[in-house]
């Protein structure tokens, strides 16, 4: 047993040791507090999503930045060292900002700073584009896509964890419906109107600088409001300290669980069909030409679809569980992939984009709410972390491999891989994954907001 493990268990035997009265009273008073505050940590968390998804959407959305870095350099390759950089830093900084968080009995100071640190990494990259020309341009572009990655990769952790602290399991879904749904709304408009005027007209000298600007805008005030909103509850009980070192080897154990073993191998290659990400707006401009225009259309299909699935996804999920959800969305990923590839004509291309974007987002959905599942509760922030490190790994890995792909093979085959992925994850899914909700647990001390004698179906 690792030092950390073992320090897990002499705290939670010293939680289990309490007096049961005493226990009680402290797990009472602990719900108590999430349900006197959840209407406000419920407002909190829907503005801050709604506006850090209107802006992060614009960023991370498979059109702009790639577009953006092709304009830049013409390179297939270099639009997928840029995605791979963006994708880099999240490979380490989950677990450093686990290890940093998950013995603390308050979270949303951490949680505020590394937010503020990954807009301030949207702003340099808007200033980039303003300001700069040439290589250096080019280079600052990089770095700040590098910065944005790491500065995501420790804000997901804490901010998945935040919304567990205070938003019972049974809210989570719809929580993630609404807020995707009015911001993702207001993301497919913006995107259209950026496209169509800020990036076709060049609207200050560089149009995709004053896009990226304002994504700066809309997330900084997402973060704002989170902070104003949202009161953050003290746990029953944390985890002690531990060493990045010693939770590195904890990860064993972790792995044990087996489903939750098979969701990270599938979880691992949904990622990877993530290679051709970057490459669909290319592909669909070989079609229809990459102008402005065409860029905020195919925006506003893949993120109007994404708006539109979130309710289907986030209440489905919620009934029956998100591993129903997470197969059906593999299949429409990969159907749409197989569109795209299949019928060559503008229509395609539009539903093709439509499939993606409602696709990735019941994925993306999925992931976020499962991984919050299996396992001990106290586990949470490091199960987290280990999901979010792999797929930061992947998905660094895949646009290099990607781009040298597309540069070598064409888009094609780039495609091809990615639906053989998502078949392949479809698959362990089905037959290796169960759903965790069906697991009945023990009773036990939880920081979490939420009994932990869970029987569902």
């Amino acid at each position: 047993m690792t030092a950390a493990a073992a320090s897990s268990v002499e705290g939670n035997a010293a939680v289990a040791g309490s007096a049961p009265q005493e226990l009680r009273e402290r797990e009472a008073a602990y719900h108590a507090f999430v349900a006197a505050n959840l209407r406000r940590n419920f407002t909190g968390h829907f503005v801050h999503g709604m506006l850090g998804m209107t802006g992060f959407r614009l960023i991370y959305a498979p059109t702009f930045i790639p577009s953006y870095i092709h304009r830049l350099t013409g390179s297939d390759a270099l639009v997928g060292l840029g995605t791979a950089l963006l994708q880099l830093g999240a490979i380490i900084s989950p677990i450093f900002s686990a290890t940093r968080f998950e013995h603390q009995p308050r979270i949303l100071p951490y949680a505020i700073r590394t937010g503020m640190a990954m807009r301030l990494s949207i702003l340099g990259l808007a200033l980039a584009g303003w300001f700069l020309t040439g290589r250096t341009l080019l280079v600052a572009t990089l770095a700040c896509l590098f910065l944005l990655g790491a500065f995501n990769g420790t804000q997901r952790v804490a901010f998945q964890m935040l919304m567990a602290k205070v938003i019972p399991l049974q809210r989570r879904g719809r929580l993630q419906a609404y807020r995707n749904t009015v911001g993702g709304a207001i993301a497919a408009l913006l995107s259209y109107a950026a496209g169509r005027y800020l990036i076709e007209r060049d609207v200050g000298g560089n149009g995709y600088a004053t896009t990226i600007f304002l994504a700066f805008v809309l997330t900084s005030l997402g973060l704002t409001a989170l902070r104003l909103f949202m009161v953050e509850p003290d746990p029953v009980s944390v985890r002690p300290a531990a060493s990045f070192g010693e939770r590195l080897r904890d990860f064993p154990r972790l792995l044990a669980d087996r489903d939750y073993r098979w969701f990270v191998i599938a979880e691992a290659l949904c990622v990877a069909a993530r290679i051709a990400s970057p490459f669909y707006i290319l592909y669909a401009g070989q079609q229809l030409g990459l102008s402005g225009r065409v860029i905020g259309e195919l925006s506003l299909c893949y993120l109007g679809a994404d708006t539109a699935s979130n309710l289907l996804w986030g209440n489905l999920g919620d009934r029956t569980g998100y591993r129903l959800t997470l197969m059906a969305s593999t299949v429409l990923w990969g159907a749409a992939i197989a569109l795209l590839l299949a019928v060559h004509q503008p229509w395609a291309v539009f539903v093709a984009f439509c499939g993606l974007g409602a696709g990735a987002l019941g994925y993306q959905m999925s992931q976020q709410t499962m991984v919050l599942e299996f396992g001990e509760r106290t586990d949470v922030a490091m199960r987290l972390a280990l999901s979010t490190t792999i797929e930061g790994t992947i998905s660094a890995i895949g646009p290099l491999i990607g781009g040298l792909v597309a540069t070598t093979l064409g888009y094609r085959p780039l495609m091809g891989a990615a639906g053989a992925f998502l078949l392949a994850s479809f698959v362990l899914i089905l037959t290796r994954v169960h759903e965790p909700r069906r697991k009945v647990r023990p009773v036990v001390a939880t920081d979490l907001g939420e009994p932990e004698e869970v029987s569902v179906g």
